[in-house]
């Protein structure tokens, strides 16, 4: 199940591949419930009877399910004891209750049901529970994941690479994390452009710091629901807002003395950048709707792929909080700057998702390596998993050449003006320099259509004239 971004418009679908089992027999009511989840985005099947239920339940489990306390054959009381005791079923589940059967609701919740509303219901209120009881359900488990990924000694990643680029992040890694076994760590803030690996780079400063036995929590910062986000990352009091049924804990405080990841850092709303400014400077933070200062020993990592002094400058980041977050920082370069890496990522991508998909071992043709080292990689070490993937389920052999990658072409069949002989007195650097001027020539300095005859992209054009000083 996957909980995008959730928008404070109730037309644009927060969700959409979650499955919601509506169990209700008011014709009129499960119509109008159905439809408005369906144009929210999610798959919603009604059924009017605890018996189809069952039979739904058992074909195909769904993410949550939206339960009436009072149905024809029988209680939805007794029926959610059922699955959970019986069917061994733990999906959450919402009930549904009419105004004489709030007992019947509250006791509900405490067989495990996540929420209750009350009939009637208005149908945005009912959105913004299911959204938020998916999301609460999506934490949880990413929380129990990294809970026993440590308790079991941890994944192993590495950051591969032979080139300097990749050699300089590693030892600033081991360095940082050294640094970060002190009682209050320096905050790191990890810059780089998308698929440069800014999530594998936390989780090595995590796994060589003292901290590697203790939880490892991912805040998606931009994909965090806006009405909700302040309460995921401090917690709330019961009372606290409408629906906060209970007490929660936030996901600063669920990561106990380990790391907090802030993914997308920038994309927090100012107000919220604000209040995690606070926490930092103080170390401490209030749950919504307390008083009570709880002490905050967790290590925190920020990570952008955004321009943070623009956006200083722009007014999306405040200034006194990057100041605070860049006491450290670690800059991961883009892909093309340390091309000699790809032929080694290719290959490790490749054998992972052989042994994943069960196919046989690959390999490389000369031509297919002639390309990987030749394309610029604008997606970076992400889009070469992506292209290697695509590639391997798309063979016909066990080897793979350059046409099996789909990638753009490198280089355009052209001359520039002159005899192919001429070219050969030159080095690769001067040829190469020669046939962007006279792309450029011929098309009247236009960047795009010159990259174009060319065959590569307008942003590998931009960077090979900077690099040639064009």
């Amino acid at each position: 199940m996957s909980v995008p971004p959730f928008e404070s418009d109730p037309e644009r679908p927060e969700v959409v591949t979650a499955r919601i089992l509506l169990v209700e027999d008011e014709a009129l009511f499960a119509r109008a419930v159905s439809r408005r989840l369906e144009k929210a985005g999610f798959d919603a099947p009604n059924v009017a009877t605890l018996s189809a239920a069952e039979v739904e339940i058992k074909r195909r489990e769904p993410d949550l399910m939206l339960l009436d306390m009072r149905l024809p054959d029988g209680s939805g009381l007794d029926f959610l004891q059922r699955i959970r005791r019986d069917l061994g079923f733990e999906f959450p589940v919402i009930a549904l209750s009419a105004y004489g059967e709030i007992e019947d609701a509250v006791q509900a919740m405490k067989l495990g049901a996540a929420d209750y509303l009350k009939k009637p219901i208005d149908l945005d209120e009912l959105l913004l529970n299911v959204n938020k009881v998916l999301l609460n359900q999506k934490i949880n488990q990413q929380l129990v994941y990294s809970r026993t990924r440590e308790a079991s000694g941890g994944e192993e990643v590495a950051l591969l690479g032979t080139s300097p680029g990749a050699q300089t992040v590693r030892t600033q890694i081991s360095r940082i994390a050294k640094i970060g076994a002190e009682n209050t760590p320096p905050t790191v803030l990890i810059v780089g452009e998308t698929g440069t690996g800014k999530d594998l780079a936390a989780r090595l400063l995590h796994q060589h710091s003292f901290r590697a036995a203790q939880p490892f929590v991912h805040v998606d910062c931009a994909s965090l629901p806006k009405d909700l986000i302040e309460a995921e990352l401090f917690g709330h009091t019961k009372g606290a807002f409408t629906n906060a049924v209970g007490e929660r804990t936030g996901l600063i405080e669920a990561a106990e003395t380990g790391v907090v990841f802030l993914d997308e850092v920038g994309e927090l709303p100012l107000e919220l950048q604000a209040k995690l400014l606070a926490v930092l400077e103080r170390r401490s933070l209030r749950r919504v709707g307390s008083s009570q200062e709880r002490p905050v020993r967790a290590w925190f990592i920020a990570a952008t792929n955004r321009d943070v002094e623009r956006m200083v400058a722009e007014g999306t980041l405040r200034a006194d909080l990057y100041f605070r977050l860049n006491v450290l920082t670690l800059k991961l370069p883009p892909l093309r700057e340390r091309l000699q890496d790809v032929l080694l990522l290719a290959e490790y991508f490749g054998q992972q998702i052989a042994r994943r998909y069960g196919l046989s071992n690959f390999a490389l043709d000369v031509s297919a390596r002639a390309a990987l080292i030749h394309y610029e990689w604008p997606g970076n070490v992400r889009e070469v998993r992506h292209v290697i993937e695509r590639a391997l389920l798309l063979a016909n052999g066990d080897v793979l050449s350059a046409d099996a990658l789909l990638l753009p072409a490198v280089g355009a069949a052209t001359s520039a003006g002159k005899d192919l002989d001429g070219l050969y007195g030159m080095t690769l650097e001067q040829a190469e320099k020669l046939l962007l001027e006279e792309a450029l020539r011929r098309t009247g300095n236009n960047i795009s259509e010159a990259a174009r005859q060319l065959g590569i992209t307008r942003m590998t054009m931009r960077y090979r004239m900077k690099q040639h000083g064009l």
